[in-house]
């Protein structure tokens, strides 16, 4: 199966529906009742490309979503016009949606490996790396043995791996960053899975790693209402 292949079953799975048809499709899916890769219940997710959209909510909100995307007009509701909507349409005045750049990789950048696996519950993994389970990649410093920098993955499906990367601060500017997500992208890829990687716009540093690394800016975007 190919690295696209692989995200279009991440995406189907996760959203309940991938490709869309045209426009924003709104997708009820009972995937947003239930809890996520860390435990917390997300009633919107969404994937918007330059071909396709797809809205993922609550299997009893998504005639109320699109009922409402009617209203807005003829020529149709564009995405950065629907998510703030959402909230209210969803009776979740309280929460917001967030919008991000989304990536995924398919061939990572050849650089040099810069960390070792290890369990995410062992007692000298970082507390911010813990939550993500399974096993962790950690850069140490070669004298002291101290965290340097580190990439958590979300486990979200049977392909789909998110990665979080993080770097201590007197660690930064050394690359450290861009060679743990490229190397944490070329064992999911080796173990059948698709890389993904999500920022906000506004994350310069975050988006030159995501570049280096070999997960380019392909146009496409993220929702989501944590």
């Amino acid at each position: 199966m190919t690295p696209s292949e692989r995200l279009a079953h991440h995406l189907t799975d996760w959203l309940g529906r991938w490709p869309g048809h045209g426009g924003i499709d709104i997708v009820g899916s009972v995937r947003r009742e239930q809890p996520g890769w860390d435990g917390r219940v997300f009633p919107v997710i969404g994937v918007h490309s330059p071909d396709a959209s797809v809205l993922s909510v609550p299997p009893g909100d998504a005639e109320r979503v699109r009922s409402r995307m009617v209203q807005l007009g003829s020529n149709g509701t564009t995405w950065e016009e629907l998510l703030p909507l959402l909230p209210g349409l969803l009776a979740r005045e309280d929460r917001f949606v967030y919008s991000g750049i989304f990536r995924w990789c398919e061939r990572p950048s050849a650089l040099p490996d810069a960390g070792e696996w290890i369990a995410a519950d062992d007692p000298s993994v970082p507390q911010w790396l813990r939550p993500f389970g399974h096993e962790v990649l950690i850069a140490r410093d070669p004298d002291t043995g101290g965290y340097l920098a580190g990439v958590g993955i979300k486990h979200h499906d049977a392909y789909g791996r998110e990665l979080a990367v993080g770097t201590d601060e007197a660690a930064r500017g050394r690359g450290l960053a861009r060679r743990l997500v490229a190397q944490a992208a070329r064992r999911i890829l080796d173990e059948g899975g698709i890389p993904t990687y999500q920022h906000d716009p506004a994350n310069v540093a975050s988006a030159r790693v995501a570049d280096a690394a070999g997960f380019p800016d392909r146009g496409w975007r993220s929702a989501g209402m944590p």
